[in-house]
């Protein structure tokens, strides 16, 4: 795509998430075409901005009827684009996480884009996978004339975020190594530092501390992408800096994630399976919940933000989990589940 300096990158980021979001929803639709479609909610938020929610779920079947067998048991497809006054308690809060932001004790008005998803399969052999990539940005009031011409007020701070990880119950090989190296390859042209420095970043974001183990297999991570100096990166590391080279990246790694998750997911979806198997894909999913509930920015983040859409905010949970008091799965090192417990312990160099 060619840079296109005339159109606000607010406008840009919106048009280009509403194509990935239908690409993929399209993609995985075309998997199952006999199961229900995804659920196109679409929504509008009281403060300012809307956003397409695309659910997959199955619809509970009726007493004594067999549910419907379907490859994706639960599924969400979202993007949002919002925007509105982010007060002073806000902006503290983000700084924490965001250099680029300068100190103001006033509110300034924000925009923030973004595509979130998470697939749950059905087959414990097939991963669970969560992705989400987003631009936000902070601006001055627009002056009288900026607001008489809608145009916005200027630029104080912006960056983009994101990154796409793999979660399986059971290991395969050959998947983790075709997801990173899908997700590499978009990575490397935008510069030799990118790929490892987030495919660390999202080692060590993605980790339960209570657990003492990572919440899946990894991918890529970033967040606080500018044009300034970034705590990951060395000065001269090669890596993308210019908003043009960013949103490129962002949309490279974007385009990436079909090629990437549905060769894996079409390999394991009809994969026999057993109630042992079963039983430790949910005791799996409950430590994703636990993660996503206890660490996650992005879950705390939403749901401290007026006219949060909960729905949306927690599409990411499974619909089934399972706790166990002292499980013994996972314990036997020379078991399935052990050696997959092994690598979230321990994560690996995949490419």
């Amino acid at each position: 795509m060619a840079a296109q300096p005339d159109i606000p990158m607010r406008q840009r980021v919106e048009e280009y998430i509403s194509k990935l979001q239908d690409d993929i929803v399209s993609a995985l639709e075309k998997l199952d075409p006999n199961a229900p479609a995804f659920k196109r909610d679409a929504w509008l938020r009281a403060q300012g901005g809307r956003g397409l929610s695309c659910v997959f779920a199955v619809p509970v079947s009726p007493p004594g009827a067999a549910p419907q067998q379907t490859i994706l048991e639960k599924a969400g497809v979202n993007i949002s684009v919002v925007h509105g006054m982010l007060p002073p308690p806000a902006i503290k809060q983000m700084r924490a996480d965001h250099s680029s932001i300068p100190d103001i004790q006033s509110s300034v008005p924000f925009f923030a884009a973004g595509i979130s998803l998470v697939i749950h399969p059905r087959n414990p052999h097939a991963p669970t996978v969560h992705a989400n990539y987003r631009y936000f940005e902070i601006t001055e009031p627009p002056t009288e004339e900026e607001q008489a011409s809608g145009k916005q007020g200027k630029l104080i701070a912006w960056w983009f975020g994101g990154g796409s990880d793999l979660t399986p119950s059971y290991l395969y090989q050959e998947d983790a190594a075709h997801f990173h190296r899908t997700i590499k390859a978009a990575c490397d042209p935008h510069g030799a530092a990118v790929y490892p420095t987030f495919k660390k970043w999202c080692d060590e974001y993605f980790f339960i501390p209570h657990r003492g183990e990572a919440r899946g297999i990894g991918g890529i991570f970033f967040d606080d992408l500018c044009d300034e100096a970034h705590s990951r990166f060395a000065p001269d590391d090669a890596r993308p800096k210019s908003p043009e080279e960013i949103f490129a990246f962002v949309r490279a790694a974007g385009d990436a994630f079909v090629p990437s998750y549905v060769p894996i997911f079409e390999r394991r979806m009809h994969a026999p399976s057993d109630e042992h198997e079963r039983r430790w894909q949910l005791l799996r999913r409950g430590r994703y919940v636990e993660f996503n509930l206890v660490y996650d920015r992005g879950t705390k983040f939403g749901l401290m933000t007026p006219g949060a859409r909960v729905e949306s905010i927690l599409m990411s949970l499974p619909e089934t989990a399972r706790w166990e008091y002292m499980s013994e799965l996972g314990t036997d090192p020379e078991s399935r589940e052990g050696k997959l417990v092994e690598v979230l312990k321990h994560p690996l160099e995949w490419v």
